[in-house]
């Protein structure tokens, strides 16, 4: 805010001619804040310091670049650090202040004051020491071509105290020349290209992985032949596991036979079964499956006789058609008459089984051997083919059977 201002009453000056002196407010910066020496928040710049400092709160700055002041009562700021210590070593001084802040004038009518304390950073001070005299030249550092000699002097007349030094080197050089010339030593070139893999399938597992190869040649210098020079320390080749091959093939192998089943048979010569499996191993990543079969045969002998059962033969022709009992011939006769047949148990041992069965076998019969007996003709058959099928004069056929009449039996 800016306020219009008010002259002063005149005062008599020293002149015989009247002099009339006025005094204006004093104009400055206006700050909303103010802490720690500091002015912040800029509210207006030619404010009347009065009108600034109607509020306690508020900093004030006669003008710009000077020191910020509190437009409350005038009172003494914190004491600043302590500043740095007056020396690097012994006893010094070091000094801190406070500033008057505010309107109107501190305690004792000054804007600053000073607190002054003893220091020190070091208990001594450095004293500079004093070089010995120079000691004998070393032999050159080299054997051939060009090297230098050295010799040194140490700190110790005097030797210096509380950090200090000498000044100067501790070691002076000097230019030597061998009048030979160096050897050579090898030095190994560049590695070259990896080779191709040892294989273009890697096992699976942790069996030996395929491997590839790369070379390099000792020409980075090569050794010197006069005078000769080491050749290069190490090998000449490296070799590295071949990474991303896909697994080799495994084929198939059959494990051992194993058996299966026992005898077929508790007597005599049986069968015996073994199997094996194709695991051993088993194929692998497109390997070829195991040839032959998986299982196989042979016999067995128990030692042991086996029992012998029964068996019957063939059937015996049947008899003459007759009648048991009856005396008179049955033959052409309407009279039921009997017909036998039989058979034999053969071979059988004692602890065999006897064969299961009858031993004989009865049929009724007539007796019509060889009886004469009216004919009557079957239905004709079928056309047959032609004979012959193709050509001249083709025939077919066809034909009846004259069957016997048969009484009729009861």
């Amino acid at each position: 805010l800016l306020t219009q201002g008010v002259w002063f009453p005149w005062k008599p000056g020293p002149s015989s001619f009247p002099t009339h002196v006025a005094s204006c407010p004093r104009r400055g910066l206006c700050y909303e804040q103010f802490g720690a020496g500091r002015c912040k928040e800029l509210l207006g710049e030619d404010v009347p310091q009065a009108d600034c400092c109607l509020n306690p709160s508020y900093g004030y700055r006669p003008r710009a670049g000077a020191p910020c002041q509190s437009c409350r009562q005038a009172e003494w700021s914190d004491w600043t650090p302590w500043g740095p210590c007056s020396v690097s070593c012994g006893e010094g001084v070091q000094r801190r202040s406070q500033t008057c802040l505010g309107q109107g004038q501190c305690s004792d009518g000054q804007h600053k004051r000073w607190e002054i304390q003893a220091c020190s950073l070091k208990d001594c001070c450095p004293v500079m020491g004093g070089w010995s005299a120079w000691g004998p030249w070393s032999s050159c550092s080299v054997t051939c071509a060009e090297g230098v000699r050295k010799r040194i002097r140490s700190c110790t007349e005097p030797a210096p105290i509380c950090g200090g030094s000498c000044p100067g080197p501790s070691t002076d050089t000097l230019p030597c020349d061998t009048n030979k010339i160096c050897p050579t030593h090898g030095n190994w070139g560049s590695w070259g290209q990896w080779g191709p893999c040892s294989a273009t399938c890697s096992p699976e597992g942790a069996g030996q992985k395929p491997q590839q190869r790369r070379w390099r040649v000792c020409n980075n210098p090569p050794p010197s032949s006069i005078p000769p020079g080491l050749p290069c320390s190490g090998s000449a080749s490296e070799d590295q596991s071949c990474l991303g091959l896909p697994f080799c093939p495994v084929d198939g192998a059959w494990s051992n036979w194993e058996t299966s089943s026992p005898c077929s048979v508790t007597c005599g010569l049986g069968r015996i079964t073994q199997k094996r499996l194709c695991n051993n191993p088993a194929p692998q990543h497109g390997g070829k499956a195991c040839l032959g079969l998986n299982t196989r045969s042979h016999f067995c002998n128990t030692k042991i006789p086996c029992p012998v059962d029964g068996q019957w033969s063939e059937w015996g022709e049947w008899s003459t058609c007759s009648r048991p009992g009856y005396t008179g011939s049955i033959s052409c006769q309407e009279i039921v008459g009997q017909q036998r047949r039989t058979r034999e148990c053969k071979g059988r041992s004692p602890d065999g089984k006897r064969c299961e069965g009858s031993y004989i076998h009865i049929r009724s019969c007539y007796n019509m051997y060889r009886c004469k007996l009216e004919g009557q003709w079957s239905d004709w058959s079928s056309w047959g083919l032609c004979i012959p099928p193709c050509g001249k004069n083709p025939m077919k056929s066809r034909k009846r059977v004259c069957q016997p009449t048969y009484p009729k039996f009861s």
